[in-house]
């Protein structure tokens, strides 16, 4: 069979032998926490789309306008987001914000606590669109659109990028012509950054995941707090044990309007303080793993 138009797939990656990531304090893992702020960058008829998203409902959208799915968006953003940031705060963690550059625009007391927290930020995209569906020059457009709109609501430009869905066959390359990113997470195969060709020059890609994701609330496979403890718990005691001879990297995936509510978030609160109890885990930015992987990693050939 050909291969469909896009990037050329890689099955095998670092195989049997990955690297010796050499992170910083001899740590066995690295452990990023992805602050999602998505909330008013969701298709709503108020910006010009035919329905409203329907993703939180727990059934079929109706379509058109959904004033009971809007609210439950707007609780990420008046609720969601504080007490996430509150619990990441009180235990002086960093993170970093995954940010819609048109739903951060929309609050700026959340831009101003991100620029206070020292968190960092990965481009989300300008708003949910799908890229995949984007002609070239759009696409640039839009880049272009989001770099800027982030850059003035935080002070300091995105040095990472991640589509809302999936990227199409031209973003990695129009990424990496932008010139600005360190990296790009467009990928959830593998557990330690890796160096691509793009246009004939290397390119970083940090990946991503969506199984240490709160997104498995809303998809059924996780109900309660403790349920997702165990399974963020399980994730980080895996590679915990593996990182004394072979470290790795995790990235959890919070949202604002998911692992948010209380009865969820306890469950984040209990696995923060399991990681407290270990040594040996730098817990960091997502633009800090990109800088330490260009500085001790460079590509070869």
């Amino acid at each position: 069979m050909s291969t469909p138009v896009g990037r050329e797939r890689d099955y095998i990656g670092y195989g049997g032998r990955p690297p010796h990531p050499r992170w910083p304090g001899d740590a066995r893992l690295a452990l990023n926490f992805v602050v999602n702020y998505e909330e008013g960058s969701e298709p709503s008829i108020a910006d010009g789309d035919s329905d409203s998203e329907g993703g939180l409902i727990d059934a079929p959208s109706p379509g058109g306008h959904d004033l009971a799915a809007e609210s439950m968006f707007e609780y990420g953003s008046r609720v969601g987001y504080w007490r996430l940031s509150r619990i990441l705060g009180e235990r002086n963690l960093p993170a970093t914000a995954m940010a819609c550059a048109l739903a951060l625009e929309r609050n700026p007391a959340a831009a101003a606590d991100i620029v206070t927290r020292g968190w960092d930020v990965c481009a989300h995209g300008w708003r949910w669109e799908r890229h995949a569906e984007l002609d070239e020059t759009t696409e640039r457009n839009r880049i272009a659109r989001t770099v800027e709109s982030l850059t003035r609501a935080v002070g300091q430009r995105p040095l990472g990028w991640y589509c809302r869905y999936s990227p199409g066959p031209n973003t990695r390359r129009l990424i990496a012509e932008e010139g600005g990113f360190l990296y790009d997470s467009d990928a959830y195969n593998d557990e330690l950054p890796y160096w691509v060709r793009v246009a004939g020059r290397p390119h970083l890609v940090v990946p991503y995941s969506l199984v240490t994701n709160d997104a498995k609330f809303i998809r059924g496979s996780i109900a309660t707090a403790n349920e997702y403890f165990e399974m963020l718990r399980d994730s980080f005691d895996m590679l915990y044990h593996e990182g004394e001879v072979a470290p790795r990297m995790m990235s959890v995936g919070l949202h604002l309007r998911i692992v948010g509510h209380p009865g969820r978030a306890v469950g984040l609160e209990r696995f923060l303080d399991h990681v407290n109890r270990h040594d040996r885990v730098w817990i960091c930015r997502r633009s800090e793993i990109a800088r330490h992987w260009h500085d001790h990693h460079q590509p070869s050939g």
